[in-house]
């Protein structure tokens, strides 16, 4: 987060717009050129006008720099809040309904879909809202609220609301939000993960085993009462499951593994 926190007093606008704009082109199969990117992405346009009322912001204007981004959320539908932190190669996604608070902080290489909040908890001024790590994917009507911290690479489902610190390399799924252990492979290190499709379902798992364990019981019953059990337990699939289902929160508690 060092880079996304001093991105443009060692970069500037110029330089920080064309690593957003490059970006573009590896994350999106839709964009066909550097052209297409600059003139009809709104995602584009409002992390450029972002870029300069922020610069303002940081020289001490203020109204200036929210009318920017006031101009910026009329022509693209997005709300960036000239005084959020945002470092290299951001990119917003189809560029719709994103609304991003004063004290957000969003590291490098950080990707978010239409509809994402970073939204406050409070009406108190200070740090209010989300921090997000480096490389952090961010599900289209995803919810990220308060003045959380979102580790590095992390994956947040699509329409999760998420309301407690999430550690690295999690995926986060569900209202509210829980992390899900994942032990399969993950996108080389450096590599953006956009793979949605493999993010895990922690309540059909739960129902999985639930039903697994009612198999069990029955075949305990069976075996009582000297009949032949309908099938072996062991066979089910939670048995076989060597994943974690969900947690009740993000916060480690006594007797509760992260």
């Amino acid at each position: 987060m060092g880079q996304g926190r001093t991105a443009l007093v060692d970069r500037g606008w110029w330089a920080l717009l064309k690593e957003d704009v490059a970006c573009v082109l590896t994350r999106d199969p839709a964009a066909r050129s550097l052209f297409e990117v600059w003139t009809i992405y709104p995602g584009v346009q409002a992390v450029a006008l972002y870029r300069l009322a922020h610069a303002l912001w940081t020289r001490g204007w203020r109204y200036g720099p929210r009318f920017l981004s006031f101009f910026a959320r009329w022509v693209t539908n997005v709300d960036i809040h000239p005084g959020a932190r945002i470092g290299h190669r951001f990119f917003i996604d189809h560029g719709a309904c994103v609304v991003i608070g004063e004290t957000a902080e969003i590291g490098d290489d950080v990707t978010l879909y239409h509809g994402v909040t970073l939204g406050g908890t409070t009406w108190n001024p200070g740090k209010r809202h989300p921090t997000l790590g480096d490389g952090v994917v961010v599900g289209a009507g995803a919810k990220i609220l308060g003045p959380i911290t979102v580790g590095a690479r992390v994956r947040v489902a699509a329409n999760s609301v998420v309301i407690d610190d999430v550690p690295e390399a999690a995926t986060v799924v569900g209202i509210p939000g829980r992390v899900v252990i994942r032990k399969e492979a993950r996108a080389p290190q450096g590599a953006i993960d956009l793979q949605h499709h493999l993010i895990p379902d922690p309540v059909g798992k739960a129902i999985a085993c639930l039903l697994d364990r009612i198999a069990e019981l029955e075949t305990e019953v069976k075996l009582i009462k000297g009949l032949p059990p309908l099938r072996a337990a062991e066979d089910g699939a939670c048995h076989a499951c060597d994943d974690t289902c969900t947690q009740p929160t993000f916060s480690n508690r006594p007797g509760v593994s992260p």
